[in-house]
């Protein structure tokens, strides 16, 4: 009889318990804060000149006057030092290589920034502190894929990263860009992704 009694005062109090747990808000089950809460909202990036997935204007590009883009970007994650922005095209090719065509390439832009004004000047280094570069120098290379074959698809890819980029602007743009994305591995903590499209008129 007295096994009974003490089985049904354990029965009684582990179903308080159970019951108790499922009705406590969240975060306060066990005693300890859980991860949680509603997620992060993705970064957004936009460029005014044209749509995501659209043509890019000839004013942007080889067949205009090459002006760089104005760029904004929103919902930039906690914590980001600064971004690197990589522009290429994707079916573009350095001399018949892997390497695909940089038409862009900005690195450790200030992580306070929201956005990069239309018309950057040609030179290694803006007025933020970031650097510049593309297969043409250390300017915006606007997109230039020729008027026989399909439109190209030019990425316009922005990373926040929660470090700055300890690389210099070198000789070779290729060599900077690849030592440019491998420095930044590990540090990514968003992405935001655009594209245009075009070929040269006929």
């Amino acid at each position: 009889m007295r096994f009974l009694q003490v089985l049904s005062v354990f029965i009684m109090l582990f179903a308080t318990a159970v019951t108790v747990g499922a009705q406590a808000p969240e975060g306060q089950r066990g005693g300890a804060p859980q991860a949680g809460g509603p997620p992060r909202k993705p970064m957004v990036m936009t460029l005014t000149a044209f749509a995501d997935g659209s043509d890019i204007p000839a004013k942007y590009t080889q067949a205009g006057d090459e002006t760089s883009p104005g760029i904004t970007w929103t919902d930039t994650p906690a914590g980001t030092v600064t971004f690197l922005l990589s522009v290429h095209d994707m079916e573009g090719s350095r001399n018949r290589t892997t390497d695909d065509t940089i038409q862009w390439l900005v690195w450790n832009i200030p992580g306070a920034e929201t956005g990069i004004p239309e018309g950057i000047p040609k030179g290694t280094q803006l007025r933020n502190g970031a650097y510049q570069i593309s297969g043409a120098g250390a300017v915006y290379r606007g997109p230039g894929a020729p008027a026989a074959g399909p439109r190209h698809h030019y990425a316009f890819e922005l990373f926040a990263l929660d470090t700055k980029v300890d690389v210099q602007p070198g000789t070779d743009p290729y060599e900077t860009r690849t030592n440019a994305l491998k420095a930044i591995q590990g540090h990514i903590l968003g992405k935001a992704v655009y594209m245009g499209l075009f070929n040269r008129p006929q």
